[in-house]
């Protein structure tokens, strides 16, 4: 019997010395300097010791800096589990720790629109798995974080209305540049997303084609290599998904809202510790949730690693009607402090190991 050849995917040499240079240490300093500067500034502007003085008690503002810290260990653990829920357990619980750790120092060095997804499928490749199910990791993961963050901002959006967008955007006449610019991502999103679901789980030989078409576009003739390639890990990782029990995509999803939800979390709970006269409704608690979700979208546009510097600048003024101005720029540091810098210390410490261990085990 005859057998169609098995389309494998690999890494090849001009992308694994991109993916090496992604986890260079040096590529730390750049992103520090950026948002470590911009937080500077603004705390030499706009820092108000008559604000700090306000707090209730310091129990009551290191208990919430705590619980901030705890959502992004939580975010990390929920990362880590839909790894090795998605690998099939291939991967330990501590090597998966180790690889997201390394996932995120990817993603964190990369200018936001690019993110670390070259960089996760090189080291997938590392980690003697098979192809398919590295590709299937990669797409898979990327399709169910941004169909989650489409779906729950579009939701959140027909709910609380522009005014989750930023203050003071109380109808969609209020939008300004910020507004269109969070339409726009989402409607990206949106299409973006639901396009590679459909072409996951229900037709993806259309969807190649439809890569293919896109393809042949003049303008994007030097991208041509990169979505043909595009398309086949659809199909590989459509292939590989039919072969998965409902539970898998329970789980993998509840893992995904998870890790999503508690990550803006933090910020309300930053709040709660440093606004002492922040006297909450649900209501607004659901507002700074979902103004975390729409600052993270306008982020993508920003061509600094990480949203360095652009992340720390736009806080303030999301959370102006939640945060004085005197305590913007603290809080804004301290929440880059557990949701990035970390990430960028924690590689630090990390990549050298793996790399030492990678190298070994070549020998």
């Amino acid at each position: 019997m005859n057998q169609k050849p098995e389309i494998v995917p690999s890494v090849h040499e001009p992308d694994e010395k991109s993916a090496l240079d992604h986890l260079k240490i040096s590529r730390i300093i750049l992103p520090a300097l950026i948002g470590l500067g911009v937080v500077g500034y603004l705390m030499s502007r706009q820092l108000d010791l008559g604000e700090l003085r306000k707090l209730d008690s310091n129990f009551h503002t290191l208990f919430w800096v705590s619980m901030a810290l705890l959502m992004y260990v939580i975010r990390h653990i929920f990362f880590t589990i839909r790894l090795m829920i998605n690998s099939d357990f291939a991967f330990s619980w501590r090597k998966s720790l180790q690889l997201i750790v390394l996932w995120e120092f990817s993603t964190c060095v990369s200018p936001t629109s690019v993110g670390g997804a070259g960089v996760a499928l090189y080291l997938l490749t590392k980690e003697k798995i098979s192809a398919a199910k590295t590709i299937t990791i990669v797409v898979y993961s990327m399709v169910m974080d941004t169909v989650f963050l489409g779906s729950a901002l579009l939701i959140l959006y027909l709910i609380i209305g522009p005014v989750m967008i930023r203050p003071g955007m109380n109808s969609i006449a209020d939008i300004d540049g910020y507004g269109m610019t969070f339409l726009t991502v989402l409607c990206f999103m949106l299409i973006y997303g639901s396009i590679f679901f459909y072409g996951l789980f229900v037709n993806p030989n259309a969807i190649k084609r439809l890569i293919l078409i896109i393809s042949k576009i003049s303008f994007l003739q030097k991208f041509r290599h990169s979505l043909e390639q595009t398309a086949d890990d659809v199909i590989i990782a459509a292939q590989e998904l039919k072969k998965k029990p409902f539970i898998f995509f329970l789980q993998t999803f509840a893992c995904t809202a998870g890790a999503w939800t508690v990550r803006f979390l933090a910020i309300n709970c930053l709040i709660i510790a440093f606004v002492s006269d922040f006297r909450s409704s649900l209501a607004d608690h659901f507002i700074i949730l979902s103004r975390g979700m729409a600052m993270h979208i306008i982020e993508a546009f920003s061509p600094t690693p990480g949203a360095a510097g652009v992340a720390e600048f736009l806080f303030g003024g999301f959370f102006s009607d939640y945060i004085p101005i005197g305590l913007a720029a603290l809080i804004a540091l301290i929440w880059r402090l557990f949701g990035y810098y970390s990430y960028l210390i924690a590689g630090a410490l990390v990549i050298p190991v793996w790399l030492r261990r990678i190298k070994s085990e070549k020998k």
